[in-house]
């Protein structure tokens, strides 16, 4: 079975079509499986950091991430980020990136070093970020353990 979103943003409308099992494997394989005519494989990655508890700097950290610099949007996918989300709930910040084979999160940071518009862009978060309680010096996105998955 291959649940169809006719409308990707709100997810209001979903059809189910029912889909022969080989089928569904078939469309299984080409999605996820690396072959020359799709280069990468997808990892993904969930993180989570801390807003400062003052409502006029979250406000102000949302409107940022409206119109976040070109630079920086770049930087993300230069370094193999195919996509990325940020959520927030009240303080509490979770992101989802998910990267192609080419990312390590040490070729990111050597990139991020030495970018001066990153470098601008993350003192500037800065600003509005803290520290998860049991995070290391210095650290601001944590990497969260997955303790389910369906």
């Amino acid at each position: 079975m291959l649940f169809i979103c006719q409308n990707k943003l709100l997810f209001k409308q979903i059809k189910r079509i029912d889909i022969p099992q080989n089928l569904l494997s078939l469309y299984n394989q080409l999605l996820f499986t690396k072959t020359p005519h799709r280069p990468f494989v997808m990892n993904k990655y969930c993180l989570a950091c801390d807003l400062t508890n003052n409502p006029e700097l979250i406000a102000e950290y949302d409107r940022q991430h409206t119109a976040v610099w070109p630079e920086i949007l770049k930087s993300i996918t230069d370094a193999g980020i195919t996509n990325m989300e940020i959520y927030r709930f009240g303080t509490r910040l979770f992101m989802i990136m998910e990267t192609d084979d080419s990312f390590t999160f040490e070729r990111k940071g050597a990139m991020d070093e030495t970018n001066p518009k990153v470098q601008e862009w993350e003192q500037l978060m800065w600003k509005y970020q803290q520290a998860i309680p049991g995070s290391k010096p210095g650290e601001k996105w944590v990497f969260m353990d997955k303790i389910f998955q369906l």
